[in-house]
């Protein structure tokens, strides 16, 4: 079934959306539906994140190909997905040894203990998109965590995790056609750090 916005074009999904649709529905109402803008250019982590994609595009991880088997990479990679209607931008796609291919994205982040949901999911969607672009296969993804020394986590990608991103990619989808509001996360302890608070019912 294909989804329409409000302009009567195809909606297409980016990454972000689905990322904030896990924080909760809503956002996707407030910002596809209604165009109210997050600001969250105003937010020091989101900042010094960005500062931190821009430094590692410029940068060659030799460590990577010693520890993850790299034969080459490519970074900063904007892909579409005309099949599964999302789009977005990959850190870098490394091509492995095995003949497959895995997405690695940086993260202003420490890492505690385990990776994080909306890491995993991140990693699901790109490889989603490097599948389609590149005709290949690609079974798991890598996080580096910048505040943790450049740790590098490995995130292993099943056939249900395809599935379950799907899913929340329709979802996202129907919000954007019917324009409907969505229920809020419960139990609502997100709602204080939520830029939308001030106009949420």
């Amino acid at each position: 079934m294909s989804y329409y916005d409000a302009q009567g074009e195809r909606a297409i999904v980016t990454l972000t959306d689905v990322l904030e649709y896990t924080f909760c529905p809503r956002f996707i109402f407030y910002m596809r539906c209604l165009d109210i803008p997050q600001h969250e250019e105003k937010r020091f982590k989101v900042r010094k994140g960005r500062e931190v994609h821009r430094a590692r595009a410029m940068t060659n991880r030799r460590y990577l190909r010693h520890k993850i088997n790299v034969v080459r990479k490519e970074s900063e990679v904007l892909l579409t997905s005309e099949r599964h209607r999302i789009k977005g931008k990959v850190d870098e796609v490394l091509f492995l040894a095995d003949g497959t291919a895995a997405p690695l994205e940086y993260k202003f982040a420490e890492f505690k203990q385990t990776v994080w949901a909306t890491h995993s999911l991140q990693l699901i969607l790109q490889a989603l998109l490097i599948q389609e672009n590149y005709d290949t296969t690609v079974k798991s993804g890598f996080v580096c965590y910048t505040r943790s020394n450049d740790v590098v986590k490995r995130v292993d990608i099943t056939n249900r995790d395809y599935d379950h991103a799907l899913l929340i990619i329709s979802d996202i989808l129907k919000i954007i056609d019917t324009g409907y509001y969505p229920a809020n996360i419960t139990p609502n302890k997100r709602c204080p750090d939520c830029c939308y608070r001030n106009v949420c019912a």
